[in-house]
């Protein structure tokens, strides 16, 4: 028996005894209408507000059931608590803020009543700088201007992690900048930031419309990732910008984060079921704008760390299972 199979059956075992403590409540299967679910995504033209009008549209062809109406938000520390108060059903959010969300810790001051669907794709960590420009590597930032995501966003959590990781702080910290991508784009272009840090999915069209005008030089950061994975946990892996990306002419090693599909613990059972459904069938055009020749599989989809799955998420795994 393979280490996939054995993990499976573990986190499915897992998922059914949370079912039957009755920790998670979901409301029983019928044959009537399931209803509209609010989809918490992220900022307008971001690849998580992509991915939910995606989402969207394919679940309004396929579940005629279902619907879901996504909403525009400041990302994965928003979109957690708006799960968490009850003005969202499911949501878009990084692994290391959901993991922040479960444990009541970080951006939140108690543990979050929410849990996973699936782990749909991979975020890799972009450090972008102009290639023009003198800085050359992490170190080289201490002091300036540094595009470091947008309040609420998981990109804000991640670029002050690595920063941290870095050593950039106290007389060596940067001048963090809160801009969403979009923004620091713009800032990037008119030279009014001297990085940008970003977590998306490879090519991220907003970062090649940059290097297509001016070259960019993207630092490398797998020098961070042991230090992020000691104290943070496994939700950091070591991953590879591929060359040909943004006019990279090798691989540059950098940091990955899981981006999870959640909801809160009283969606239906037989929604959450008719969800995955349309993800697993329809994932290559819920990822064509999000992130390029990226599978989504289940045997990895599952991998949701310390949030648990949702028992409709773990009756829906075993029955593609079984």
């Amino acid at each position: 028996m393979t280490g996939a199979v054995v993990g499976r059956r573990r986190v499915l075992q897992g998922g059914l005894g949370v079912m039957a403590a009755g920790v998670l409540v979901g409301c029983a299967e019928s044959a009537g209408p399931v209803g509209l679910l609010r989809l918490a995504t992220g900022p307008e033209g971001g690849p998580y507000n992509a991915f939910g009008r995606a989402l969207a549209t394919a679940v309004a062809e396929r579940e005629p059931r279902l619907r879901i109406t996504p909403v525009s938000t400041a990302a994965s520390v928003d979109n957690l608590r708006r799960l968490h108060e009850g003005s969202a059903d499911l949501a878009l959010a990084m692994a290391d803020v959901a993991q922040d969300a479960v444990r009541g810790q970080g951006s939140f001051s108690r543990p979050a009543a929410v849990t996973a669907l699936a782990r749909v794709y991979v975020n890799y960590t972009h450090l972008a700088v102009p290639a023009d420009g003198p800085v050359r590597s992490v170190r080289d930032l201490a002091g300036r201007q540094v595009a470091a995501g947008a309040v609420g966003s998981g990109v804000q959590v991640m670029a002050g992690r690595l920063l941290r990781a870095a050593g950039l702080t106290g007389e060596r910290a940067v001048r963090e900048r809160r801009l969403g991508l979009s923004e620091s784009v713009r800032a990037l272009r008119a030279g009014t930031v001297d990085a940008l840090i970003w977590s998306g999915g490879v090519p991220t069209p907003a970062l090649s419309a940059v290097a297509r005008e001016r070259p960019l030089r993207f630092l490398p950061l797998e020098d961070q990732v042991g230090a992020l994975r000691e104290r943070y946990g496994p939700v950091y892996t070591a991953v590879t910008l591929p060359a040909g990306a943004y006019g990279l002419k090798q691989p540059m090693g950098t940091i990955g984060v899981g981006n999870y599909l959640m909801a809160r613990a009283d969606v239906p059972r037989d929604a959450v079921h008719a969800v995955l459904r349309v993800v697993f069938d329809r994932w290559r055009v819920l990822l064509r704008d999000v992130t390029a020749g990226t599978r989504l599989e289940r045997r990895f989809a599952i991998s949701t760390g310390e949030v648990a799955l949702h028992p409709g998420a773990v009756a829906y795994y075993r029955s593609v299972y079984d």
